[in-house]
């Protein structure tokens, strides 16, 4: 008895199964093609991004290679323009870069601009780069200014933007506030270690008088070699005077004449 009641549990099944694969068979399929579909799409998808950053990538190490700034500041702007958020951003900043090594002020503004497009990482740099190109120019306030988000309590640039805050105080002279940023800096643990150091030994040469105490420099003495000395002695001793000549008469050896009787 159980197994006929186990066989027709069975045709109930497949008599369900068949019912349902008739209503929704074809949705079934279309669904397990869509799913394949999209896998092999996705995977082409990330091929193609795959070959698209390589090339990317290429350009940018060859714009890194070119000599002439001007000409790598317009390569790095192409990159810029189609390369992904993090390449684009890269590029920006190498083509400020360029700009300013080529006398492009214009790397300044573009400085600027991504400082102001980007929150992240890449605009802390450009905010720093833009400082420390204005350090010897522009006043402490605008310099304090465009640091202020990064001279924040808890912001990991704090100290970088501190010590560009310490030249501008060196710069005008302010030699107290810069001797307390520095000393400030030298002995801070959030400070990178080079900054640090930096820190340290402008604070010793502030702390010695550098700032206002510059000294004399010695003239510099040149050992020429043996020909040479000889050879300047002789170019600056004077030539003596040309020796007197003494002009004697011209002899006459003809006979004297007899006297006339």
């Amino acid at each position: 008895m159980s197994d006929i009641f186990r066989e027709v549990e069975e045709d109930v099944r497949r008599e369900r199964f068949e019912k349902l694969w008739k209503v929704y068979g074809n949705y079934i399929i279309a669904l397990l093609v869509l799913v394949f579909l999209g896998i092999g799409g996705w995977q082409l998808w990330e091929r193609h991004e795959m070959q698209e950053r390589q090339k990317i990538s290429e350009a940018f190490m060859a714009a890194q290679r070119i000599s002439n700034p001007q000409a790598a500041a317009s390569a790095f702007a192409d990159i810029a323009r189609t390369a992904p958020k993090g390449y684009a951003s890269a590029a920006r900043l190498s083509q400020a870069a360029a700009m300013l090594a080529s006398g492009q002020r214009g790397g300044i503004d573009l400085y600027k601009q991504i400082a102001k497009d980007d929150s992240g990482l890449a605009g802390s740099v450009a905010r720093l780069r833009a400082a420390w190109a204005l350090a010897d120019s522009a006043s402490r306030t605008e310099l304090a200014e465009l640091l202020r988000p990064l001279d924040q309590p808890g912001n990991a640039w704090r100290p970088n933007a501190r010590e560009v805050l310490a030249y501008a105080d060196y710069r005008s002279m302010d030699t107290k506030s810069a001797l307390a940023k520095y000393s400030q800096l030298a002995v801070d643990p959030d400070s990178p270690e080079g900054l640090r150091a930096r820190a340290k030994a402008m604070a010793a040469f502030l702390k010695n008088g550098g700032a206002v105490n510059y000294g004399t420099v010695p003239v510099p003495v040149v050992t020429l070699p043996p020909q040479a000395a000889n050879a300047a002695q002789a170019a600056n001793t004077p030539n003596p005077p040309p020796a007197a000549t003494t002009t004697k008469p011209p002899q006459n050896n003809a006979p004297a004449a007899a006297p006339a009787k």
